[in-house]
């Protein structure tokens, strides 16, 4: 298992499939099954395409940056950070896991939009 792989991977796989082409993603990066665990989307690749197709109906002009990207055994976590329509803008955490052959077959996910301040002077990144 190569980590490094691992990484460059998942962030190929999610921006092709952010930027509208989750089929491809989906058939270059995912494996033979796919565990979906975001309460929002199937279980499996066709639930996954369908969805991302969707949203880039809906929201086209969606914007995604990568801001950190670990890994660490089977796992990659990418913390993004996501602009949508309004200029609404959210901070995200995915998890992948990968297979023995670099495919990714379990996804996690949380998200947060982002506040206009916080009492801590922080950003969220």
């Amino acid at each position: 298992m190569n980590i490094q792989e691992n990484k460059k991977n998942a962030i190929a796989f999610y921006k092709m499939a952010f930027e509208g082409n989750p089929k491809q993603a989906v058939a270059q990066y995912v494996g033979d099954d796919y565990i979906q665990h975001n309460p929002l989307v199937g279980n499996g690749k066709q639930p996954f395409i369908d969805y991302f197709n969707r949203m880039q109906d809906e929201y086209p002009e969606k914007s995604i940056t990568f801001v950190r990207c670990i890994g660490e055994g089977d796992l990659v976590a990418l913390h993004t950070h996501q602009t949508w329509p309004g200029n609404d803008q959210y901070v995200t955490m995915d998890f992948f896991r990968f297979d023995p052959y670099g495919k990714i077959v379990e996804h996690w996910d949380a998200m947060q939009e982002i506040p206009e301040g916080t009492l801590n002077g922080n950003t969220m990144y």
